[in-house]
């Protein structure tokens, strides 16, 4: 293996089984001949706990991130979007192995560890790319700040006694007005984040589409909605508002909203880039992760199917 070749490892160190992971993969890199690459955060934690570690690169120091050729992601999806975060710009996939609950984004689980990291360092896997978010707030508009988001961008309430009261809006046209605790903008890939807790749909990550879901809205139309990817969403902040908002992109990223903000929520042109292992369905992901109930399914009758599709995909 070329000595040259840059993976960075992202733990989520606040965790003995995942730190102990994170461990497990550099020192399994360093056997293979490469240097693993943590970022700064992740470098205190993970060579206090191995000190034999310490010939690791740092990222942003000795390596770039345009260099990477691969994250290793050890953690639940919370981790999975810092790595996004820290990759951002650059065309390395991300590869995750779940240490959490649910983790929806990671392609492995813990016991499939080793095997994991040796398909990485062979390089076998598949890019899927998954659609992202620019999200911008204006007041008067001004820009007043920018981010972006995998899952979500979600305008909140900042304080549980007081409601907002919002406008909503697709392609620069108002939908309704309410009050209320929130809304959620989503990807697909975020329908099973945050916009599935406030009761919005499940959509395929293939389809290409932009979510929009209140929470708890007093109104009579409240509906989750579904318009096409390159629409553009936003929320307005009334003047009338007896309370101030919160903007958060991921969960991760967060902004202090005055009354009249507006937060426009449109395509990214840069999407995140996510390893694959196996090409298994979404439905298939979907049952597993969630756990639900299939017990008695017979599957479809022999004139009726499995076939494939144009695109190769097993159809029903």
């Amino acid at each position: 293996m070329s000595p040259h070749r840059h993976l960075l490892v992202v733990a989520h160190t606040g965790r003995p089984d995942s730190l102990q992971a994170g461990v497990d993969v550099c020192r399994q890199l360093f056997a293979a001949g490469i240097t693993p690459v943590l970022s700064a955060d992740d470098h205190g934690d993970l060579v206090g706990a191995a000190p034999d570690l310490d010939p690791v690169a740092i990222l942003g120091e000795q390596v770039a991130p345009s260099d990477l050729e691969l994250v290793i992601v050890l953690g639940g999806d919370g981790t999975i979007l810092r790595a996004a975060e820290l990759a951002r710009g650059c065309d390395a996939p991300l590869l995750g192995v779940n240490l959490g609950h649910v983790g929806f984004l990671a392609e492995a689980e813990r016991e499939d560890l080793h095997d994991t990291v040796e398909r990485a360092l062979a390089r076998d896997y598949v890019v899927e790319e998954r659609m992202t978010v620019s999200v911008r707030v204006k007041v008067d508009e001004q820009v007043v700040f920018e981010t972006w988001a995998l899952n979500e961008a979600s305008v909140e309430k900042a304080s549980r006694e007081r409601s907002l009261e919002v406008a909503i809006e697709v392609d620069g046209r108002p939908i309704s007005t309410f009050g209320c605790d929130g809304v959620v903008m989503s990807t697909p890939t975020g329908s099973t984040a945050y916009s599935f807790s406030a009761g919005g749909p499940v959509v395929w990550p293939s389809v290409e589409a932009l979510l929009m879901v209140p929470l708890s809205a007093h109104a009579l139309f409240a509906r989750p909605l579904v318009v096409g990817p390159e629409s553009a969403l936003a929320v307005e902040l009334l003047r009338r508002t007896p309370g101030t908002g919160v903007l958060w992109a991921d969960g991760r990223r967060t902004f202090d909203l005055p009354a009249a903000a507006r937060v426009v929520v449109r395509r990214s042109p840069t999407p995140v880039r996510l390893a694959r292992l196996s090409p298994r369905p979404f439905a298939e992901r979907l049952v597993n992760k969630f756990g639900l109930p299939v017990a008695g399914w017979r599957g479809p009758t022999s004139d009726e199917g499995p076939r494939s599709s144009p695109e190769g995909r097993v159809a029903t």
